[in-house]
């Protein structure tokens, strides 16, 4: 099994240095609601990858409907980046202390829950995260069939890869709740604004893509 670890490792690498809005937003969570804020988002990116896997490899019917409405899947999750990115750049504010320094807000359970949900669907409705994941199954399974124990040969290539990406989304919480201390209403108020941008960009390239180039790539 070392080459399944291997190659799950090899996997969690890329899936944990991609660039998109998940990690921007991690460390967003992170540095706007304390490390518990951001162990909540990444819990929900997480089950969302999880739920991902178990559906391309024991639900490939559904799977194949489901990327059958890809476009609509990735315009919806498009709108959904835009939106976020119009709400950090305009509305997000930065409560702050007598001192002047950023605060963490006392969380209810169904704030945590929110924070879960947005994890959740922001990479659920990713198209490139659909994609990732359509890809690497197809490329896992077929590889699985020249092995002794198929079965088992996929699950420890997706779990060391998820386990992987986990503990580098942790760290990215642990990083960003060190800084955040060092930063002022003012320094945060920024970062936001920035994710509001990264996100609305993001957004509009994947719409974009999608309307005018997906029929192109596909063909």
């Amino acid at each position: 099994m070392i080459s399944a670890i291997a190659k799950g490792l090899t996997l969690g690498v890329l899936l944990s240095i991609s660039v998109g809005p998940v990690i921007f937003s991690i460390i967003k969570q992170s540095i706007n609601n304390g490390h518990k804020g951001g162990y909540a988002f990444i819990a929900g990116v997480s089950a969302s990858d999880v739920a991902l896997v178990l559906v391309c490899n024991f639900f490939t019917t559904f799977f194949q409907s489901v990327m059958n409405s890809e476009k609509l899947i990735g315009v919806v999750g498009s709108l959904f980046l835009v939106g976020m990115g119009i709400y950090f750049f305009f509305f997000k504010k930065v409560h702050i202390d007598q001192e002047g320094k950023a605060v963490i807000r006392t969380f209810r359970k169904r704030d945590y829950l929110a924070i879960f949900s947005s994890g959740f669907l922001m990479n659920m409705l990713n198209p490139s995260v659909f994609l990732f994941w359509f890809l690497v199954s197809g490329t896992i399974m077929a590889d699985s069939k020249t092995t002794v124990h198929p079965t088992e040969y996929r699950m420890t290539v997706f779990l060391t890869c998820l386990l992987f990406n986990l503990g580098a989304d942790i760290l990215k919480v642990l990083l960003a709740n060190k800084i955040r201390p060092r930063l002022t209403s003012k320094n945060i108020h920024i970062i936001n604004r920035l994710s509001g941008l990264i996100f609305m960009g993001f957004g509009i390239a994947l719409i974009v893509g999608i309307l005018f180039y997906g029929d192109k790539i596909h063909s």
